[in-house]
């Protein structure tokens, strides 16, 4: 059964969550209502999935976030929930070690999905909607060209490459296997070493890497190597 700690400012989307999720025999091992409560219960608890709120008092939902996942491997998954889905505080939170993001408003059978996807390891939530989010964040705040020298890129191989591109524009693995005619288990692999040769936890910040590296910039165009 998957664990869950919630985290929330506002009581009643507390309850309604823990109503929804143990209705659904999802296992609600928690409550907090600020970050700084969030982080001492997941430590605690180490629930498989954290639902993060943003904007809380006391400590928010990026630091908290940073703070939780810097565990490392072994520290619960976060899942944002936002009202906004193009929020740069969304975008911050994945930078801080989110593994996806959902709206508040979301039917509850894809938050159900969600937290199964998450707890599962599967790191990107949505891939064409976060692409979207982090391209929109990309954009505004782009002052100085992108660096696309990134040493740990250079250790990726040509297909390894070309793979991150491909996640980065928000294409699923099987997508990718069909774009490469290759199968999906070696698309799993290439995305396995994408993340071990970067020292990413997942998709989501595989993604933010390549965007912030200037690998693929926003609109969806991979920047030419060499």
């Amino acid at each position: 059964m998957t664990t869950v700690l919630i985290v929330d400012d506002q009581e009643l989307v507390r309850v309604g969550l823990r109503v929804i999720l143990e209705t659904h025999g999802v296992d609600v091992v928690g409550e907090a209502g600020d970050g700084a409560t969030a982080v001492d219960k997941a430590s605690q608890l180490q629930p498989d999935v954290v639902l993060m709120d943003v904007r809380m008092p006391v400590l928010d939902g990026i630091d908290a976030t940073r703070r939780i996942t810097a565990a490392g491997t072994e520290a619960p998954r976060v899942l944002v929930l936002t009202t906004f889905d193009l929020d740069e505080y969304v975008f911050e939170s994945l930078r801080a070690g989110a593994s996806g993001f959902l709206l508040k408003d979301a039917p509850r059978t894809e938050l159900l999905r969600a937290i199964q996807v998450i707890a599962a390891g599967d790191g990107l939530l949505a891939p064409r909607a976060t692409r979207r989010l982090i391209e929109d964040f990309t954009r505004r705040r782009a002052t100085v060209p992108p660096v696309v020298d990134d040493d740990a890129l250079e250790d990726l191989t040509p297909r390894e490459r070309h793979v991150l591109e491909l996640m980065a524009r928000g294409l699923s693995n099987g997508e990718i296997a069909d774009q490469l005619v290759v199968g999906q288990a070696t698309v799993k692999t290439h995305v396995g070493h994408v993340l071990a040769k970067l020292g990413l936890r997942d998709r989501v910040q595989a993604v933010i890497r390549a965007y912030e590296a200037g690998l693929v910039q926003p609109g969806g165009g991979a920047v030419p190597s060499g």
